[in-house]
């Protein structure tokens, strides 16, 4: 209809330029009925309201469409809430756990902004967060000290179950460590203690309880006797190194919450602050380095975790960095392999205190 209107409007056009125009009442050959006005003739009102812009009619989403859209948002924003959350540790210990889940939170937000692309305000901020997030946390990862000439660190949470491996003696005896952190020194494995005590005559061994025990082993002189924390977290031995005294700490936090690492570390801060002189600490944290506890343990000692960031225990087949050496400067580290445990090794070359 709105295409024969057009025709008639165009045939009634070409009849007013060669001055045939329609008057009142008549019709122009080929024309349509107008109304005379000049020497022209107006379109009738059905014409004008055809030819006016008309709005865009809107598409109807398919239903199963917009349900993957609506899915896609409320992932979106419950990624979003996990990432925020992990950095408010300070507020509840919860929070400190699921700093755990930063880096596939960060992913996620970062995939699904992409995927929903409107609104483009919203979403941009999304994505450039998660971008950033990821971008530290991959700067991290890949992060290295420089090469020195400094001490050697063996760290290794041996398993309360295994038994003192030869094979793990030898890996500790060849990777020339100058001080050995150990957890979980069990009946079991004690052993290799005295096995090791020609290599490294300087021990400092805390006893929490079968299974749980703490030694620093040190090729170092001790400068005096060695500490161990009021419950289970900490055994520290100063040992004379080549410039100087300095604490060798090996640390072993409870899991977090709703487990009990929170309040253990909060008993341990007072006794690693009133440490007189340069700190180094192995640790198994069974908490991430950008996590709150650890890194109120690296603020109460003044050091930084040595090398990149490197998973040493794979639960579920996922890979977590829980094990880590600390020191006043950054350096270097390698991953060893399990010896039996359930943990991975760590080997870490860091400049003398």
């Amino acid at each position: 209809m709105r295409r024969l209107s057009g025709l008639i409007w165009i045939a009634g056009a070409r009849a007013r330029s060669g001055r045939v125009a329609a008057r009142v009442g008549r019709i122009a050959p080929g024309g349509w009925t107008g109304v005379a006005k000049g020497d022209g003739v107006a379109p009738p009102p059905l014409m004008k309201a055809a030819l006016m812009p008309q709005p865009p009619v809107p598409v109807p989403v398919p239903l199963p469409r917009r349900a993957l859209r609506l899915m896609g948002w409320f992932c979106f924003v419950a990624c979003a809430a996990v990432l925020v959350a992990g950095f408010c540790g300070a507020l509840h210990p919860a929070f400190d756990s699921i700093a755990l889940l930063r880096i596939p939170a960060a992913a996620g937000s970062l995939s699904l902004a992409l995927l929903l692309a409107r609104p483009r305000a919203l979403v941009w901020t999304g994505a450039g967060l998660s971008a950033g997030v990821l971008a530290l946390l991959g700067a991290e990862r890949i992060m290295a000290g420089p090469d020195g000439q400094g001490i050697a660190i063996y760290q290794k949470n041996l398993w309360a179950g295994n038994v003192a491996s030869r094979a793990l003696i030898a890996d500790i005896r060849d990777s020339g460590a100058d001080l050995v952190m150990l957890q979980e020194v069990s009946d079991r494995n004690f052993p290799l203690l005295a096995l090791l005590e020609d290599d490294y005559p300087h021990q400092q061994f805390c006893r929490f309880s079968a299974w749980s025990g703490m030694a620093v082993l040190s090729r170092f002189p001790a400068v005096e006797e060695g500490i161990c924390s009021d419950g289970r977290g900490m055994a520290g031995l100063q040992v004379e190194g080549p410039d100087g005294p300095f604490w060798a700490l090996s640390i072993h936090l409870h899991w977090p919450w709703p487990h009990g690492q929170a309040g253990q570390v909060d008993g341990m801060l007072p006794q690693l602050r009133a440490l007189d002189g340069p700190v180094v600490i192995g640790g198994d944290f069974n908490m991430v380095a950008w996590g709150r506890s650890v890194r109120r343990i690296a603020a109460a000692t003044g050091t930084q975790r040595a090398g990149p960031r490197l998973p040493t225990i794979f639960p579920y087949r996922v890979p977590l960095p829980i094990d880590m050496v600390f020191a006043p400067d950054p350096g270097r580290a390698e991953r060893r392999p399990q010896f039996g445990s359930d943990h991975s090794g760590i080997v870490a070359r860091v400049p003398t205190p």
